[in-house]
């Protein structure tokens, strides 16, 4: 073991301790330890994730949740993961976590749009919450209240599952210079920016991760918006496009861990306790494990893609872009008052949090530049 693993094992046991030991007589952490493993009932769930087991960033939440719940009851609480390499059906996990055929799932609420409309806002918005912003608006914001007031009527709870932070605007086979540009183009691209591209003479569709490349290099698609440079270069989507934009439409992409809520709901509260803390952190991780990777490709690219434009759409492109996106918000929202509602809330925080982040972050930056 090395010393990052000894020190998460050495925290979630105490998290675990800690938990046990709430509203008990148990007077040190060896009795509270001795309560998981011997007077918590035997659990087995299944979870299964939108993600080929190849696409590590996002798989390894799940994973890590499995394994932080695996420490945290002492080894009585078992939760298996299956990948969409095993299952399949990358976007039935929604309807495998509701008929709780798996108790669990991870996957993005904005996959969920044609379910329901007002899931759309958990993942993210185009040109609207940074990831440190929303992790702020989920957890103190009333973000996470929000969103489960919209599951409940599915019979789910959703909690945040990993942000990769903003996301690249795609890959392009051609070169994007003006909106004529965007006429008839094929494109890979899920959620409210589909649609809103749509509006500009895009013609967008969801495909599942698995077959990204394939669909690029059949030119079943003329361009595709995966997550970040990471994981785009592992899918190997520069072979094919060589014009790489920067990002609009994800600012920060937030995945999710459903649970089928009666489930969750039997649990002992001490099991509960113990799933918020063990998605809370391999949420957390994935943040920070997203930022590394890219870091180190980014410092790579170059040298790797050395044929491969990036830079920023056009101004011109943007501007219509952010005005398409006010026009199609206002449409879905006078369709569905649930996603009104949560936009509105949203919205009414980005108002509060930017200024801060102007002075701080924003500013910040400018200066170290």
């Amino acid at each position: 073991m090395n010393r990052r693993e000894f020190i998460r094992n050495g925290a979630l046991a105490g998290a675990a301790a800690a938990v046990v030991s709430c509203g008990s007589d148990a007077g040190s952490d060896t009795a509270a330890k001795d309560a998981v493993s011997s007077e918590l009932p035997r659990v087995t769930w299944r979870l299964a994730t939108s993600w080929p087991k190849t696409i590590d960033l996002l798989q390894n939440a799940p994973l890590r949740l499995a394994d932080n719940m695996r420490v945290m009851s002492g080894g009585r609480f078992t939760i298996e993961v299956d990948s969409a390499t095993k299952t399949k059906a990358p976007l039935d996990v929604f309807d495998f976590v509701r008929g709780n055929q798996f108790q669990m799932g991870h996957s993005a609420s904005y996959y969920w749009k044609g379910k329901d409309p007002a899931t759309l806002p958990f993942t993210t918005m185009p040109f609207g919450l940074t990831a440190q912003e929303q992790g702020a608006w989920f957890w103190y914001g009333g973000g996470v209240d929000m969103m489960n007031k919209v599951y409940a009527k599915h019979g789910m709870y959703s909690f945040p599952g990993g942000n990769t932070g903003l996301q690249m605007g795609g890959w392009f086979r051609k070169p994007i210079n003006s909106l004529a540009d965007l006429q008839g183009l094929k494109m890979r691209i899920p959620g409210l920016a589909g649609e809103i591209l749509a509006r500009v003479g895009v013609s967008p569709t969801n495909i599942p991760p698995g077959e990204l490349y394939t669909a690029l290099e059949r030119g079943v698609v003329d361009a595709v918006e995966w997550i970040n440079p990471y994981l785009d270069l592992a899918m190997g989507l520069q072979k094919i496009a060589k014009f790489y934009y920067t990002g609009w439409h994800e600012p920060g992409a937030e995945t999710q861990f459903l649970v089928n809520r009666a489930a969750f709901d039997e649990l002992p509260e001490v099991y509960r306790s113990m799933l918020h803390v063990a998605m809370k952190e391999s949420g957390f991780n994935m943040l920070c494990e997203s930022m590394m990777r890219n870091i180190e490709t980014w410092n790579d690219f170059p040298q790797t893609c050395p044929d491969v434009h990036v830079g920023p759409l056009p101004d011109d492109v943007l501007l219509e872009l952010k005005r398409q996106s006010g026009i199609v918000n206002a449409e879905i929202a006078k369709e569905s008052p649930e996603f009104a509602e949560v936009l509105e809330h949203q919205n009414q925080f980005l108002k509060t949090v930017a200024p801060w982040t102007a002075i701080s972050e924003q500013n910040y930056l400018e200066v170290r530049a």
